[in-house]
């Protein structure tokens, strides 16, 4: 495509894709730190309260598999003003509830307008771009978006700290309402009506079995799947290793996420710069065996010498640079394999991603329930994770050429 958009006269700028991708990331982190503090108001245990993270997660694999299909219907622009209603909705019962029932349903509302912008995001920008450009322009993208994640958690203990938990969804209930204005004016279409596919809805999921068939996508939104749980059994696990192993505060957690986040978004970066030069196939391999490194070093230096924020959240800062270098290519070529079914495929593979660290999470939780003083079956959970992300690319049976 030479980076030229086909017969759109408008063209979204980066920022307000970052505006309107970063709304399901920020609200996901943003109570992280006060996990702990919503235990003790609901009275419940902490394989319960983590749901709130689980099920988000799993809210986001989900509708991730609708909104690629419609977009690739009716265009992106309306699906994902849509999504942002619906995550002001999801926020509004958050802060409402009573229970940990309604505070979990409204954590799935949330991931399911959330979810919108993270999808449309990245079909906009493989709608202007061709594969290796989109690499590049999706870890700038993510680079971007990942600066709320990032602050989230920070926000987030120190909202607690200052007011309660609660605090952190009028946060997002601010934002997310600035963000649906900016959208309105700013998020311009980019999928041409020549382009969209107008069969019905549900024939539209057939896009899913050709994809899943396509050795190429297969395998690298699987990589992307699999370096995204180790990353999410860190996450969601690591509240309750800070707070309950380590002694330490919400906001000392949300600045630690600080530190390991800038590693990611530092790998991010280096794929911006080298994805064009290097080629994303390559950058997948040394992103996913960079990470397998720090998951192994993690676990090795913890087993050694012990349980401290240096050797947990330090070394983890490693394999968060892999997942910056692997996750961004990776994305790239999966949602590259089928230039006919790009909002599908950007649907699915966020759907597989998000599904994949759900699982992740879960486990994770459990196994910290279960064996309560030590993080080491945690990090068991994220070297497996690693070892299959490494794994996954090698299933694709195409040759380079044919991409």
């Amino acid at each position: 495509m030479n980076d030229k958009m086909q017969t759109i006269t408008k063209r979204p700028t980066l920022a307000i894709l970052v505006v309107i991708s970063m709304g399901g990331t920020l609200a996901m982190n943003i109570i992280l730190p006060s996990l702990p503090g919503i235990q003790k108001t609901f009275h419940t245990d902490y394989a319960t309260v983590q749901l709130t993270l689980t099920l988000f997660l799993a809210g986001l694999a989900i509708a991730q598999l609708i909104y690629g299909p419609l977009s690739d219907r009716f265009g992106r622009r309306p699906i994902a003003l849509y999504g942002l209603v619906i995550l002001f909705v999801g926020t509004g019962i958050c802060f409402l509830a009573d229970s940990i029932e309604v505070m979990i349903f409204g954590r799935i509302v949330q991931a399911v307008g959330g979810c919108a912008g993270i999808v449309i995001g990245r079909a906009m920008v493989r709608d202007l771009y061709d594969m290796d450009r989109a690499a590049a322009m999706i870890a700038y993208l993510t680079m971007a978006t990942v600066v709320a994640p990032t602050l989230a958690p920070l926000i987030g203990g120190y909202l607690e700290e200052w007011f309660s938990w609660s605090a952190s969804f009028v946060f997002i209930l601010i934002v997310t309402a600035m963000s649906l204005i900016a959208a309105f004016f700013a998020a311009h279409e980019t999928l041409p009506p020549s382009k969209r596919h107008e069969g019905h809805f549900l024939q539209m999921f057939s896009s899913f079995r050709h994809l899943l068939g396509n050795s190429l996508f297969a395998g690298y939104a699987s990589q992307v799947g699999f370096s995204t749980a180790a990353y999410f059994a860190f996450l969601g696990g690591s509240p309750f290793v800070m707070i309950n192993l380590m002694g330490g505060s919400p906001a000392e957690l949300g600045l630690y996420f600080a530190v390991v986040s800038v590693f990611y978004i530092s790998g991010n970066y280096g794929t911006a710069q080298f994805a064009k030069k290097v080629g994303v196939h390559r950058m997948v391999k040394i992103g996913t065996l960079v990470a397998l490194a720090g998951a192994l070093s993690m676990l090795t230096v913890v087993s050694m010498v012990g349980l401290t924020p240096v050797t947990f959240f330090g070394i983890m800062c490693v394999l968060a640079f892999g997942n910056g270098i692997c996750i961004s290519s990776g994305m790239a070529a999966a949602i590259s394999a089928d230039p006919e079914r790009v909002g599908a495929a950007a649907g699915l593979a966020g759907s597989m991603q998000i599904g994949f660290s759900a699982v992740s999470s879960f486990i994770g939780g459990v196994v910290l329930a279960y064996y309560e003083t030590t993080a080491v079956p945690l990090l068991v959970v994220m070297v497996i994770c690693c070892v299959l992300a490494v794994a996954s690319p090698l299933l694709r049976k195409r040759t380079l050429s044919q991409v």
